[in-house]
């Protein structure tokens, strides 16, 4: 123990002398640039942070650019000449020396903040007239991904290696104005309480269905009815036949279309009878065959179309629904078109159905097969009760009889019309 106590004093006393004999130690000592062999030592080890030499940059676009410093041995620095000098005060931020006109960039660069340079005559021919729309150069859209690191400037690729450059026209271009043709709006079978009374056209398809069937042996001539006890001759159609005077008294236009489809008014059909459905006119054994040139099995549709080939066919039927309505409804349409006749869709005025689900069904079959329409249910909505007698929801009243009867001829009057 005395001998570790003895080693810690003797080795406290030197540490003691070293500080007084430093603190003792002349000036010619200490390292100045009068003793080379200091600094060359010096030299040796790193020291304080500069920045170093930068040249000159040369002729051309200068980049502004900050550089970084860093840590070095110190050097005597180089001398410079006075040009070397100047470049090295002057500010890094050059002005750019335009390119040659022949050399085309790949790539734009713009910064965020700035704002368009090109020429306003140049910027004012880029605005075209609306119908030159699609000749407009394509104005590049700037994404999130098309930014640089340091997010201060945006690189736009070119379509291609030269840029629009649009001509600097010598007078202002006039435009042409186009016809636009107007398209019929339509209602959907939804919006079936909304659709006109009147039918808003015949298709092309229609006309070239009525075409064929007149090349096949249709008469041109002959209309059919589809219907039930409201279509029978003596409450519908058949005084256009029956009473001449009467005929007089309409326009000249319909006295014509009178005059064409004479014979077809006032005749018995087996397609109209009391109670008839859309499924009994696909049924043989609901044919009557009164006039016996029906064809045995033969249903009253297929018996109408063979005897009376018409061209045009009203399919007036659905007080007496059935389950299968639409499933029937498009085997009769079907089996008209084949024929060359022109089907006409008529909605009715009563809802024996109570949803109306009847009406909804013509008029989506209309729509689906782009064929005449006749809003019968439309036209008596005016009228006390909607047209119907009260007490019995299901026949016309006088008025709607005598709306149903002259609506008709109008219809049939169009329709005829528009196909030839």
């Amino acid at each position: 123990m005395k001998y570790f106590y003895g080693l810690f004093s003797s080795l406290f006393l030197l540490l003691i002398l070293i500080v007084i004999g430093v603190g003792n130690m002349p000036d010619s000592a200490v390292p100045t640039r009068s003793n080379p062999g200091l600094v060359n030592a010096q030299a040796q080890q790193p020291s304080a942070t500069f920045t170093p030499f930068l040249p000159a940059y040369p002729t051309g676009t200068a980049t502004s650019t900050t550089q970084p410093s860093i840590t070095a041995p110190i050097a005597e620095p180089p001398t410079l000449t006075p040009a070397e000098l100047q470049a090295t005060v002057t500010p890094t931020t050059q002005p750019s020396t335009p390119a040659p006109a022949t050399e085309q960039p790949t790539a734009a660069v713009i910064s965020p903040t700035t704002t368009s340079t090109l020429p306003s005559e140049i910027i004012h021919e880029t605005i075209l007239p609306a119908e030159q729309f699609k000749e407009r150069p394509l104005i590049p859209v700037l994404v999130p991904d098309q930014l640089s690191p340091n997010n201060d400037k945006m690189e736009l690729p070119l379509e291609s290696a030269t840029p629009f450059l649009p001509s600097i026209p010598t007078s202002t271009p006039t435009a042409t104005p186009q016809p636009t043709a107007t398209p019929t709006p339509t209602l959907a079978p939804e919006q079936w309480k909304e659709w006109p009374v009147m039918p808003a056209g015949v298709s092309e398809r229609l006309k070239e269905v009525y075409r064929q069937g007149l090349e096949n042996g249709n008469n041109p001539a002959a209309f059919s009815i589809l219907g039930d006890c409201q279509s029978q001759p003596e409450v519908f159609l058949g005084v256009y036949d029956r009473d001449p005077d009467f005929v007089g008294t309409l326009s000249s236009h319909l006295r014509e279309t009178v005059t064409q489809f004479s014979g077809s008014f006032n005749r018995y059909s087996p397609t109209v009878k009391d109670g008839t459905t859309e499924g009994a006119l696909l049924w043989p054994l609901w044919n009557e065959n009164r006039e016996g040139k029906c064809n045995p099995n033969e249903s009253p549709l297929d018996c109408e179309l063979r005897v009376h080939q018409p061209v045009i066919a009203f399919i007036h039927i659905g007080t007496h629904w059935e389950a299968r309505n639409e499933h029937y409804l498009t085997i009769i349409i079907d089996t008209l078109l084949a024929n060359g006749t022109v089907p006409v869709l008529v909605t009715k005025a009563d809802n024996r159905e109570f949803d109306e689900r009847i009406n909804r069904t013509l008029v989506k079959l209309a729509a689906q097969y782009d064929l005449p329409l006749w809003n019968f249910w439309a036209s008596v909505q005016h009228l006390p009760n909607h047209g119907l007698r009260y007490g019995q929801n299901m026949y016309l009243s006088a008025e709607g009889v005598e709306i149903h009867r002259v609506a008709a001829l109008d219809v049939l009057d169009f329709v005829w019309r528009e196909l030839e």
